[in-house]
């Protein structure tokens, strides 16, 4: 495998930052950006691990007040409203690491598919149809994220991991169908990816998948650093769209996009 310039790791960081928070999907998109550029990286997990880590620092940074919240709420070991929550976010982690588990082989078999891009189209599309449900449903603003919802939530997220189906769009759309305040739902959503993406990570790196060949030291740093500036500005930009209710502007977008992608493959 040939390795790939530091241009071509800053704009797949930035696509991978980008679309991280806003609603379109990052597998997604990265895969239609690996398509474009030519480039080959469905094998590479060192080069992923890296851009999906530079995510979570986004997020960290970004929502650093909330993010101590949950973990001194954790490990006080004191009933209350911040421990309350702290569970709230392990229990909306449980199925997507469930899922994780029984069908990573079968996800990584699906992105090396030649009608890969037919099912991100299919998946983009969901994704808008998911936006424009929770765009015009009633909103209840519920202050705060009941069990049950996080549950459910927590279910949606596993559900994304289907290449081009949005993770934020679908938990986020998920948390506003079932009447939680925008603002709430938006903080959630970008919580509980957090343990999930450093513990698959994890398991990457003690696994030996780092160890994986195509993308040097320069590149690596340059896709790293890309991701996480255009993180932050992603995940301060989609907490003030989702406060402003303007879903519907991304459900065109996944649309549109999405179209393209099946009869890109298709013709």
């Amino acid at each position: 495998m040939e390795e790939i310039s530091v241009l071509e790791a800053i704009v797949l960081g930035a696509v991978q930052g980008l679309t991280e928070f806003l609603p379109v999907s990052s597998s997604g998109h990265l895969q239609i950006a690996k398509e474009l550029l030519g480039v080959e990286l469905t094998d590479n997990i060192a080069f992923d691990v890296m851009m999906h880590l530079a995510t979570v620092l986004s997020t960290i940074v970004i929502l650093w007040s909330a993010v101590r919240r949950v973990v001194v709420g954790f490990f006080s070991f004191r009933k209350g409203p911040d421990m309350t929550y702290a569970l709230k976010i392990i229990l909306s982690m449980i199925p997507v690491g469930i899922v994780g588990f029984l069908l990573k082989d079968t996800f990584n078999e699906m992105l090396a598919s030649p009608y890969i891009l037919i099912i991100v189209g299919a998946m983009l599309l969901l994704t808008a149809g998911l936006l424009t449900f929770a765009q015009y449903a009633k909103p209840r603003a519920k202050e705060n994220i009941s069990w049950g919802d996080a549950a459910i939530i927590g279910t949606a997220q596993a559900v994304a991991t289907m290449p081009g189906l949005s993770r934020s769009g679908t938990t986020i759309a998920t948390g506003l169908i079932l009447g939680n305040k925008r603002a709430v739902v938006a903080e959630f959503s970008f919580l509980m990816v957090l343990l999930p993406i450093i513990g698959e990570s994890f398991l990457e790196i003690v696994g030996g998948g780092m160890a994986a060949g195509g993308v040097g030291f320069w590149p690596m740093l340059a896709g790293f650093m890309s991701s996480f500036i255009v993180g932050c500005l992603a995940c301060k930009t989609m907490i003030r769209i989702v406060n402003r209710g303007k879903l519907i502007y991304f459900a065109i977008y996944c649309t549109i996009v999405g179209l393209i992608s099946i009869f890109s493959c298709i013709f």
